[in-house]
């Protein structure tokens, strides 16, 4: 996993539309990015899921992040409302948060997505 912390020009205060472009901007940087918090029990499950799977997903832990909250709730409202973490994204496409991730890998569409944005080889 490589966990990335990302320092910001906007204020605190920033737009929520400037943090969904962040957040996006972010996602298309890697194969696979989860955007966490550090003691979310859920984040470390998904976490786990894909460092099981052989792949190696960027990390973004939004509580450590100075601009975290204002992407979380950016997150928040593209996923419908509801907890924003973990959100993933392959491929720099949504996946969306546990329940899709989890629904995706039981029903076998997860492996293909990650060999079509190069995460997975096998």
């Amino acid at each position: 996993m490589q966990y990335q912390s990302e320092s910001s020009n906007s204020s605190s205060s920033a737009a929520a539309s400037d943090a969904l472009e962040r957040a996006v901007w972010l996602a298309s940087g890697s194969a696979v990015v989860i955007f966490s918090a550090s003691t979310c029990c859920m984040c470390l499950a998904v976490k786990s899921l894909f460092c099981g799977m052989g792949v190696s997903p960027t990390v973004y832990e939004l509580d450590q992040d100075p601009m975290g909250r204002e992407i979380e709730a950016a997150l928040s409202q593209l996923l419908g409302g509801g907890g924003a973490v973990p959100v993933v994204f392959v491929g720099g496409k949504l996946v969306g948060s546990m329940d899709r991730v989890m629904a995706a890998h039981i029903g076998g569409a997860l492996v293909p997505l990650l060999k079509e944005a190069g995460a997975l080889w096998l």
